[in-house]
């Protein structure tokens, strides 16, 4: 029989949907990395660990397999923390208007801000669930003005593999949300 640390329905299809939906996204831009050249699209390999890493540690996590609850608190918002990171503040991806990349570059910085102190903290498992569900919402938001302003901008062979980089790590946020909440409910 297979070990699953969850119990609730809701929950397993929770972790199970994202965990689908972030292996289907990844492929499919390692598949435009492949199609598209090395040369030109390289930084997506380099989030890419990063989120192959988050995949592979919601996995253990979800088959309770040699992880802790603690142990996937740091290194999930630290692999997340390093793809806003990466991509969002040292090397944000050039915008048509300079109102939407402050406000992604703001936003950035508040969920860098928010996953520093979740996983800083000693008693991690005290915070609410409003601020866990926070961090997937600011993600959320930074996703949908990339995609509010690859929309404004001409299409090209890119635009395809771009959204769907760009949706990723919401994708795998909510995962690690999902989890983080779960875990919550199970030690009460």
């Amino acid at each position: 029989m297979i070990n699953v640390r969850f119990k609730k329905k809701s929950t397993i299809f929770d972790v199970l949907i994202t965990f689908v939906g972030a292996v289907l996204s990844v492929g499919t831009v390692i598949y435009g990395v492949w199609q598209l050249g090395i040369n030109e699209t390289w930084p997506e390999l380099v989030l890419n660990v990063f989120y192959i890493t988050c995949i592979v540690l919601m996995a253990m996590y979800f088959f309770n397999y040699r992880i802790t609850s603690m142990q996937f608190n740091y290194w999930s918002s630290l692999c997340v923390g390093a793809t806003v990171l990466l991509r969002d503040i040292l090397f944000p991806p050039p915008l048509a208007f300079f109102g939407i990349h402050l406000a992604c570059l703001t936003l950035s910085v508040l969920l860098v801000l928010m996953l520093t102190y979740f996983y800083a903290r000693k008693e991690w498992k005290t915070y609410s669930k409003r601020n866990l569900w926070m961090i997937c919402i600011v993600d959320m938001l930074i996703a949908t003005l990339y995609m509010y302003d690859i929309y404004l901008e001409p299409s090209n062979e890119y635009t395809q593999y771009v959204l769907t980089e760009i949706w990723i790590r919401p994708t795998v946020t909510y995962g690690l949300v999902a989890c983080f909440v779960s875990e919550k409910e199970e030690q009460r």
